[in-house]
Parts: structure tokens; C-alpha cells; sequence
């Protein structure tokens, strides 16, 4: 590839046709827009498309491209076709995202247009991962990342550019500096103000380029996908360009003169470059007629298309949550007579290893993984056995890893995030609620994010306030996640077999208060589904309904319980979402009283949810009320006598069955 544009005739009348066309494109979106046609925000490119046509073209098929929620030009020049695009903004069946999307969510998966991002700077910790995946499978692919000057002041930005340098990753960040965030000019909001020098910090070579000369930006660009091509690291681009429009059609605009704007539109690159152009004889007004004429047909066309296209049906609107072909669980094997005695922090360490063996797409990924052996030692050895490739130590920066892992899921490969401790989530609940569990729904069904994401929870071991949280209550709250929590050495084991296995997202949460404990396993312990709860205990008279840490002060309990003559049945409900409405209705037929015991704080808790379920669904079973027994409102203490307090305990539980069967 030369770094250098050939400037035939046809290129620049390529050049040119690609600047017009998006130009006459969203001039028409914002006419529909003021119709009600099209509706929700809406950014336009009006006064960058040199950025976009410079660097877009010069991309080749295999590359990746992850854009912002002002990506109508660049899906255009990636070749999405203007018809569903227009269709996508309407919201329609038709549209490239099946209408789901919409102006901010542009897909294709065809042409590896992984999508419009509604997050400032979130689609960073994306490019990376899908750079991630390319490197680790030895592709030739370059992921290009698109974004504003406004992604820089994120930490999702200063974590992707540190992750792309460390790992040597193959992107091309393609920093769009309007000027304007929003609605604050750059200086107001930023110490320094070369958004190239912060990437450069970072060991990237950075170059500053004028965004508004198409040429100068297809120079760049073709300088610097040469140079990834040579030396696998990535590139940094700081395209200098303006806005002529609002931030988005709510946009007053009352922070800048219409003097200021105007001043830019005499120097916007359509002019510039056309000018240009018929200053040196190398293209004539009836040419620059023709390409008008051929793209306002082609914009007329686009917007029939959409006003003719049909909605998608209501029936539909659970469509693209989650995988709706899901594969059948891998089949365990018979239970072998032959058992061996472990920890639960050994089987779920053994259920990593069995990954990893099993398919070479799998690594394991996450803070302190790899040389120090995991913050609670499951991956203890796992380095010195498969390498520093697949288990990779990732710095302190859970958005951008975990943004990064899902990026490599959605690029076909496997990976296990691990999140030290279930309050570090919270850092990377962005990329998990916005991207994970979104995507599939997001681009039509057109991608997935087949990533697993492990992460330490509960209270018990005096850690105190911030690190004490049971928080799964939260995730299993969002729509397009998988979520389980194995209480046993054999689900600690299977059940991350089984997850990598899933098309959609899964996130395990493992008790800390469990690590330590032993108990026998099978010696050929394989796969466990996760789709049911399980009955841990049968019994007749209350059913207890718990998941994880409290199972086994739930089964402690029960054995109270049954000395007073109340036999009490227990589940374990493993899958937090979905939940497993059956097994908990079906025990309830049975024992037709019900207390549930769930270490998260009552207001708002899974409890509250599966009350409701049992209330909804079950209420001509119940003899008496749903009880629950939860953590006490409070941050979790930290002196033992107060933090045991506060959490779930036996006797709480028994008090609670006894009252639940009248004899409390």
C-alpha cells in the first residue's frame, strides 16, 4: 500500500462524490427530522466528511470499524447501502439494524461495521478487543475507532490507548476534533488541548492532521495503516474539522456565533476540495452536476425506500435480547464411582483449565490473573501452563479490560474476563450494560458477545463496606445478560463450560466465602446446564429459596428445622437470569409457603423479584405470607460481631420457616 493518494481522475471524483453524498444525504435527515420522520437524537457529519472519506476507502474488507453516534457517513462510506440506512433512521424492518438501532446504531456485520455507540468514548475499550481478537488469531485485520475530542476526557479513552500500546494491538484511532464536545469549546474543558499529544503519552505515534483537507486525511491515513501493517502497533490521528450543525437536532446552539460557523463553512471540505478542483481544471461544473443529479436520486430513492418499508411487528419485540437458537448443553458424562477431594477454588480453577485445553479460542483475562496467581489464587499456576498470551494480566482498568474482552468475544473468540471483586464491576458497568448486553439487540441480531465475566462477591471475611457488596441483583436486572452464581464444586466447575458455550453474555459470581471450602467431585466431572434451579433438599413443608453463599446456612437450617419436625425444601437457584420460574412455582405446589433468603439488601433485591413472581403467579398456592430474610440496610461493618449481623445468617432463617409455618 503507498502512502501517498493517487490522484487519477476518478479517485477524485471519488473523493468528491463521497463528501456530496453524505453532505445531500443528512441534509435530508434534517429535514426529515423537523417532519417527525425521524426522531430520538440526532448527530450530524455536516462539516467533517473529509474524515470519513479520507480514512474509510483506504480501509480494506477484512478491517474492523467502530464508529460514534455520528456514523451515517462513515457507514455510507464503508458501503452500507444509503437505502438501509435511511430505513434505520426511520426505524423500520428494512434498516440496517432492523429498525432497532436507529441515527446512533448503525450495523452491518457484512462489512465489519461493528456500529454507531451512543457512549462517549465507549466504543474505545470495543476497537481494542476486536484488534485483540485479530492479534491473537494471527489476522492481518486493523480495527479503525472513530470517535470525538470529547472521548478524550473519559477514562474508557486513557484505558484503551494504554491497553493498544502495552499489547501491541493493530487499531487506528481516529480522533474527529470538532471543537465542541457539546456545548463546551475544547479549552474549557480540557488542560491540554492537542488530543494527539495525550495518546502519544502512551508511546502511540500520534500526528496532527487538517480534517477539513480530504486529501491530507487519506495521506495520513494510508501513512499510518502502512506503518500497523509493518510493525502491529496502533496509530493515532487527530483530524482538526468542524461542525456546522448542532451536537444533535435538540441542540439550541447558544454557546457559538453564527459568525464562527459561517466562517468554517467557507473553508468546509466540500468547497475546498471542489474549489480546488475547478481551479486546476481537473473537473468540470457539469460533472459536478452530474455527481448532484445521481446523488439526489439516490437520496429520493432512500427515502421511499423507508416511507414504503414496514414496522417491525409487535410480536417481535422481544426478538434479539437474547440468542433465540441457543446450542444444546454439552452432555455430561456418567457420574464416575471414582471422586476426588478439592476446594471450590480448585474446581473452578480446574473449570478454567478445562476451558482452556478444550478450544483454543478461550483466554483468560483480568487484574493480577496471571503472574500473582488471581486476588483469591484460582489462576494460581495457570501462566506458567498456558502462557502469558492466554492468561493475560491486564492493568487496573476494568472498563477498558472488560470492554476489551468483549470486543474479542464479538470478533469469534472466547474469553474469560475476570473482575477482581464485585464492586470493581461497577467500573465496567458501561461497557457490560451498554455494549454486552445490548449489541445483539442493538445491531438487528447481526452481532454477539459470547464473553464469560467472573467476578468475587459477598460479604464474610471483615473486607468492610467497599468490598462487601452482593450486588448480582443488580445485573440480573438487565435485559440480554446470563447470570449464575455456583454453589457447588460441580456447578464452579461445569458451569463455566457450559457459559462458553452460550452466544450471549454470561457473568458468574462466586462467593468469597466459598473459595475455601472441600468437598468430593466426581474425577470426571464435566458440563452443567445453566438453565435450572436445582433442589438441593426435598421437603413438604416450606420452601427455601437462596442461591450461592447462603445455600449452605440455608441446608443448615433446614436440618434445624427438620429437629422441630418441619422439612423444608431447598433451592439452590443458581441462575439468577433468567430465572427458573418452574422449579420455585412447582416446590411451592408442594410446601405452599415459601421464605427466601438472598445476602443482597432487601429494597430493590432479587427477593423483592421473585416475591413478586411468587405473588403473580402462585398465590393461590401460598398458606402464608412470602417471607425474606436479607442483609440489613446498611454498609456492610467491618467488626466481625456487627458484619455476621448483617448478612443472612441460620438462626435468622430458621425464625423466619418457623414463622413462615406458623409456629415462629
Amino acid at each position: 500500500m503507498s502512502d501517498k493518494p493517487h490522484l487519477t481522475h476518478a479517485h477524485l471524483r471519488e473523493l468528491l462524490t463521497g463528501m456530496i453524498r453524505i453532505r445531500r444525504f443528512e441534509d435530508k435527515c434534517a429535514e426529515l427530522y423537523t417532519q417527525e420522520k425521524i426522531r430520538g437524537f440526532l448527530h450530524l457529519y455536516d462539516g467533517e466528511e473529509a474524515v470519513a472519506t479520507g480514512v474509510i476507502p483506504v480501509l480494506r474488507p477484512e478491517d474492523r470499524i467502530v464508529a460514534t453516534y455520528r456514523e451515517h457517513g462513515h457507514a455510507l462510506l464503508r458501503g452500507v447501502p444509503m437505502n438501509a440506512v435511511m430505513a434505520e433512521m426511520y426505524g423500520k424492518a428494512t434498516g440496517s439494524s432492523g429498525g432497532r438501532g436507529g441515527s446512533m446504531h448503525i450495523f452491518d456485520a457484512e462489512r465489519n461495521f461493528y456500529g454507531g455507540n451512543a457512549i462517549v468514548g465507549g466504543g474505545l475499550p470495543l476497537a481494542v478487543g476486536l484488534a485483540l481478537a485479530d492479534k491473537m488469531a494471527k489476522a492481518p485485520g486493523v480495527t479503525a475507532c472513530f470517535f470525538g475530542e470529547g472521548a478524550a476526557a473519559e477514562g474508557e479513552f486513557h484505558e484503551s490507548m494504554n491497553l493498544a500500546a502495552l499489547w501491541s494491538l493493530p487499531v487506528l484511532f481516529v480522533c474527529e476534533n470538532n471543537g465542541y464536545a457539546m456545548g463546551s469549546a475544547l479549552a474549557r474543558t480540557e488542560a491540554v488541548t492537542d488530543i494527539h499529544e495525550k495518546a502519544a503519552c502512551y508511546g502511540i505515534e500520534s500526528h496532527q492532521v487538517d480534517g477539513m483537507d480530504v486529501v491530507a486525511v487519506e495521506a495520513a491515513a494510508r501513512k499510518a495503516l502502512e506503518t500497523i501493517h509493518e510493525t502491529g502497533k496502533p496509530q493515532f490521528l487527530e483530524c482538526l474539522t468542524y461542525r456546522f450543525r448542532a451536537h444533535s437536532m435538540f441542540d439550541a446552539q447558544l454557546y457559538r456565533e453564527k459568525s464562527e460557523i459561517e466562517s468554517w463553512r467557507e473553508k468546509g471540505p466540500i468547497v475546498r476540495f471542489q474549489g480546488w478542483l475547478s481551479e486546476n481544471n481537473l473537473i468540470h461544473d457539469a460533472e459536478v452536476a452530474e455527481i448532484e443529479a445521481a446523488v439526489a436520486e439516490e437520496v429520493a430513492a432512500a427515502v421511499d425506500f423507508a416511507e414504503q418499508s414496514d414496522w417491525e411487528p409487535l410480536e417481535t419485540l422481544t426478538k434479539h435480547v437474547v440468542a433465540e437458537d441457543r446450542p444444546a448443553p454439552p452432555p455430561a458424562p456418567a457420574p464416575s464411582a471414582e471422586t476426588v477431594e478439592m476446594t471450590y477454588r480448585e474446581a473452578a480453577k480446574q473449570g478454567i483449565r478445562d476451558a482452556l485445553q478444550r478450544d483454543e479460542r478461550v483466554f483468560l483475562m483480568g487484574e493480577d490473573v496471571g503472574a500473582y496467581g488471581g486476588c483469591y489464587a484460582v489462576s494460581k499456576g495457570l501462566m506458567a501452563e498456558f502462557g502469558e498470551d492466554r492468561i493475560r494480566d491486564t492493568p487496573l482498568s476494568e472498563s477498558g479490560f472488560t470492554g476489551a474482552g468483549i470486543g474479542a468475544a464479538a470478533a469469534g473468540m472466547r474469553p474469560i474476563v475476570e473482575v477482581m471483586t464485585v464492586n470493581f464491576s461497577l467500573l465496567a458497568l458501561d461497557q457490560i450494560m451498554n455494549t454486552a448486553a445490548t449489541i445483539r439487540h442493538m445491531s438487528g441480531g447481526q452481532f454477539n458477545v459470547p464473553v464469560v465475566i467472573r467476578m468475587a462477591t459477598g460479604a464474610g471475611k471483615q473486607l468492610a463496606a467497599q468490598h462487601s457488596h452482593s450486588l448480582e441483583g443488580w445485573f440480573a436486572h438487565i435485559p440480554g445478560l446470563r447470570v449464575l452464581a455456583p454453589a457447588t464444586l460441580e456447578d464452579a466447575r461445569g458451569m463455566l463450560w457450559t457459559a462458553l458455550q452460550d452466544p450471549d453474555p454470561v457473568l458468574i459470581f462466586e462467593n468469597v466465602m466459598l473459595y475455601n471450602m472441600t468437598g468430593k467431585i466426581a474425577a470426571n466431572a464435566g458440563p452443567v446446564e445453566i438453565d435450572t434451579a436445582a433442589i438441593r433438599r426435598p421437603g413438604t413443608d416450606v420452601s427455601l429459596i437462596t442461591y450461592g453463599g447462603s445455600l449452605y446456612k440455608t441446608l443448615e437450617a433446614a436440618e434445624e428445622l427438620a429437629k422441630d419436625g418441619i422439612e423444608a425444601e431447598v433451592i439452590d437457584l443458581r441462575v439468577l437470569r433468567p430465572l427458573d420460574d418452574a422449579t420455585i412455582l412447582g416446590s411451592l405446589s408442594r410446601t405452599r409457603r415459601a421464605v427466601i433468603v438472598d445476602e443482597g439488601w432487601r429494597s430493590g433485591s432479587l427477593s423483592a423479584e421473585i416475591a413478586a413472581r411468587i405473588g403473580e403467579q402462585g398465590f393461590w398456592h401460598l398458606d402464608a405470607p412470602v417471607g425474606r430474610v436479607c442483609s440489613v440496610e446498611v454498609p456492610i461493618p467491618y467488626p466481625k460481631h456487627l458484619e455476621d449481623a448483617a448478612v443472612p445468617q441460620v438462626p435468622a432463617i430458621v425464625a423466619a420457616a418457623k414463622t413462615a409455618v406458623g409456629k415462629g
